[in-house]
């Protein structure tokens, strides 16, 4: 699996890539602030939901600590998608958050 640190992410944001970034927290986390233009889809969510993503694109998941982004990473690759986890997630982010 694939693995970003949130200094990179940071970086690729910066710099004015358009990424596509899937917050897996629970909403009243994510309520607390998340990266700027992230997805919101919980982990518990995330098989549900699938169907709304495109496997053309790559996607880079975040949650708190890294754990469970990376549980995501692992269902949504198993299922053909090209994902990025965040190691460290938003606990280790120094940058905007919304």
């Amino acid at each position: 699996m694939k693995e970003i640190t949130p200094n990179e992410l940071n970086r690729k944001l910066s710099s004015g890539e358009k990424l596509s970034i899937i917050d897996v927290r629970e909403p009243a986390e994510v309520a607390t602030g998340q990266i700027p233009g992230a997805m919101n889809i919980s982990l518990r969510l995330i098989e549900f939901r699938m169907h709304e993503l495109d496997k053309q694109n790559e996607y880079y998941l975040v949650c708190q600590a890294g754990g469970r982004s990376s549980q995501a990473a692992q269902i949504l690759s198993k299922n053909g998608f090209h994902v990025v986890n965040m190691i460290g997630g938003m606990q280790s982010w120094e940058g905007e958050v919304v």
